[in-house]
C-alpha cells in the first residue's frame, strides 16, 4: 500500500464506524425491550449505548481527519 495515498487510519476509522453502529444499535436494542442479563452489575448505566456511540464518533472523527483527497486529473 506504499503510495496509494489512503491512510491507514482511514480504514481503522471505517471499522469503528462499523462497530460502533453495530454496539450501539445493539444496546439501544437491549435498553427498549430490556432484555440484558439480570446478573449483570449496574445494568442500569447502558454501557453498550454509551461505549456505541463513543466508538461511532471517534470512527467519524478519522475518517473526516484522514479521508483522501480527491486527485485532480
Amino acid at each position: 500500500m506504499h503510495g496509494s495515498g489512503i491512510p491507514i487510519w482511514f480504514f481503522i476509522g471505517v471499522l469503528l464506524v462499523a462497530y460502533g453502529g453495530m454496539i450501539f444499535g445493539y444496546g439501544v436494542f437491549e435498553w427498549a425491550t430490556g432484555s440484558y442479563p439480570q446478573a449483570v452489575q449496574l445494568t442500569n448505566l447502558h454501557t453498550p449505548v454509551w461505549w456505541g456511540a463513543l466508538l461511532f464518533l471517534l470512527g467519524v472523527f478519522y475518517v473526516l481527519k484522514f479521508r483522501p483527497a480527491r486527485s485532480s486529473k
